[in-house]
């Protein structure tokens, strides 16, 4: 295992609150794991949480009309758990793709520009409404390819954590 120095913090760091806004429920423990295991690691540099809307099942061969009625009433579901202060980011596989550092000084400059809360948010199966993603102050994509959002939220959390280390230039596995 990798040896994991921790600097101290300031108390405006720890009063960043990072929050994984997501459609439905994970359900295996292995996913379970690793996320806990990075919420843990993310308390030494900010107030993470997890709020989980609930899915609508979509039916087999669903219409496009479907689909949007779906992504809509799910995009209803997170836009009632979004204040209006707080910066959204919403994953989009059409949004911009930077590396860890560019992410990593992306969340340093919404800090230190004064941003007490930063909510990322992943949608599901079907993805965003466009209400949400009219909402969103970015639009962030880790890749054109499309990955489950369970193994998403693991992704993301991941990348915060990993964006907190550069930014107080802690070693991390490259």
């Amino acid at each position: 295992m990798d040896e994991f120095v921790l600097k101290s913090c300031s108390v405006e760091d720890l009063n960043v609150k990072i929050t994984i806004l997501c459609v439905g429920k994970i359900k295996e423990k292995f996913y379970v794991q690793a996320i806990e295991e990075y919420m843990k690691r993310l308390k030494s540099y900010c107030k993470p949480e997890i709020i989980e809307v609930a899915d609508e099942k979509t039916p087999d061969n669903a219409s496009e009309k479907e689909e949007a009625i779906i992504k809509d009433k799910e995009g209803e579901r997170i836009l009632a758990n979004i204040r209006d202060s707080a910066y959204v980011i919403a994953l989009a596989i059409e949004g911009v793709m930077p590396d860890s550092v560019e992410l990593a000084d992306k969340i340093d400059k919404l800090g230190i520009s004064g941003v007490s809360h930063i909510i990322f948010i992943i949608g599901g199966s079907l993805g965003l409404s466009d209400r949400v993603l009219d909402r969103a102050d970015f639009k962030l994509s880790f890749s054109r390819m499309t990955f489950p959002h369970q193994l998403m939220r693991v992704i993301l959390l991941e990348q915060v954590y990993r964006s907190y280390r550069i930014i107080k230039n802690e070693p991390y596995h490259k």
